[in-house]
């Protein structure tokens, strides 16, 4: 796996942007809402692990690179360097279906201040077997609302995952968030507009 990233005062840390944005499942000494700028979050990778099984894949987030203007939210965690090495075995088996680490530039505060740290986080490329890349957001609708694997079904982590990016940033909206988009049109497809999970 690719990676390098500084240390803060004796820790490193995680940034998630998935389903690590609302369960870490890992010791962690703080956690605050953090961005990075020039990815955008896209549904383009395909889980035969968690939310889908071979043959069938849900879909899951990684981060693209997009402007440089653009700012991605999610949750940083500060690992303790006593913990560092059994979290990142953890993570990197959590994460095996395709994603590898990658050192990025954290900004707290809503990047208004100079309150930043490096970190790392897990990123899903092109060039992994998972990859089901770019789809219209109605066709992935379809594809989530029929997908479930071990970690659970796939709308489940949609609707977590759009519940949990609201609390960090309620002014985020669907025309650049795709996962407050999609968490909406699985509303709107499930049964009597209950909740898709």
């Amino acid at each position: 796996m690719k990676w390098r990233s500084q240390r803060d005062g004796g820790g490193r840390w995680i940034f998630g942007y998935g389903s690590l944005v609302w369960r870490p499942a890992f010791p962690h000494q703080a956690r605050r809402a953090a961005l990075v700028r020039g990815w955008r979050r896209r549904f383009w990778q395909g889980s035969t692990d968690h939310r889908g099984v071979p043959g069938a894949p849900g879909r899951v987030v990684t981060l693209v690179p997009e402007r440089a203007d653009l700012a991605c939210w999610g949750m940083a965690y500060l690992v303790s360097s006593e913990d560092e090495a059994s979290v990142l075995a953890t993570l990197d088996h959590r994460e095996k279906g395709g994603y590898d680490r990658v050192d990025v530039e954290l900004h707290f505060d809503g990047g208004h201040s100079s309150s930043c740290a490096r970190g790392l986080m897990y990123v899903a490329t092109e060039d992994n077997p998972n990859y089901l890349g770019p789809a219209p957001l109605d066709a992935i609708a379809r594809q989530v609302v029929g997908s479930v694997g071990p970690s659970g079904p796939n709308p489940e982590y949609v609707t977590r995952l759009a519940e949990a990016l609201g609390a960090i940033c309620p002014d985020l909206d669907a025309a650049n968030e795709d996962a407050l988009a999609l968490a909406a049109l699985l509303r709107r497809a499930a049964p009597s507009g209950g909740r898709t999970s």
